[in-house]
C-alpha cells in the first residue's frame, strides 16, 4: 500500500478504533464474552478504570482522525500502549491456566489494533 492509500485509510481506521474503545469494551468485558475480555476474579474497579482510559481514549482518536498529522504523538501512543498492554496480558494468560482464553479474545484484539495503526502511520523519509 502507498503512502497516499495509507493517508487515506488512517482516519478511517482512527474512527473505526475510536468506536470500539467507546462502545465495544464494556460490552465484551460485562456481557457478550465476559471470559476473554474481563479477568477472574471480576474486579469492578478495574473494570470502571479501564473502561474510563479507553473511552477517553476512543474519544480522542476520534478527534485525531480529522487530522492524523497534528496527532502523531496519540496514535503512536496508542500503538504503544496497545502493545505494551496485550504483552503483559498474554504472558499473564500463559501463566496463569484461568486466563488462558484471552489468548482468543481482548489479547490479539490489542495486538490487531497496533498492528493496523502501525501500518497505516506515515513512513518517516530517509534523510539523504
Amino acid at each position: 500500500m502507498n503512502e497516499a492509500t495509507r493517508a487515506k485509510y488512517l482516519p478511517i481506521a482512527l474512527v473505526v478504533v475510536g468506536v470500539l474503545f467507546i462502545l465495544a469494551i464494556y460490552p465484551m468485558m460485562m456481557w457478550i464474552w465476559p471470559e476473554g475480555w474481563g479477568w477472574t476474579p471480576r474486579q469492578p474497579e478495574y473494570e470502571q478504570m479501564i473502561i474510563g482510559i479507553y473511552v477517553t481514549l476512543g474519544v480522542f482518536l476520534i478527534r485525531a482522525a480529522k487530522n492524523p498529522a497534528a496527532n502523531v504523538s496519540l496514535i503512536w501512543f496508542t500503538i504503544w500502549s496497545s502493545l505494551v498492554h496485550a504483552v503483559i496480558m498474554l504472558v499473564q494468560a500463559l501463566v496463569d491456566k484461568t486466563e488462558r482464553i484471552n489468548l482468543m479474545g481482548d489479547i490479539p484484539a490489542l495486538f490487531l489494533i497496533a498492528a493496523v495503526l502501525w501500518y497505516l502511520m506515515p513512513r518517516r523519509k530517509k534523510s539523504d
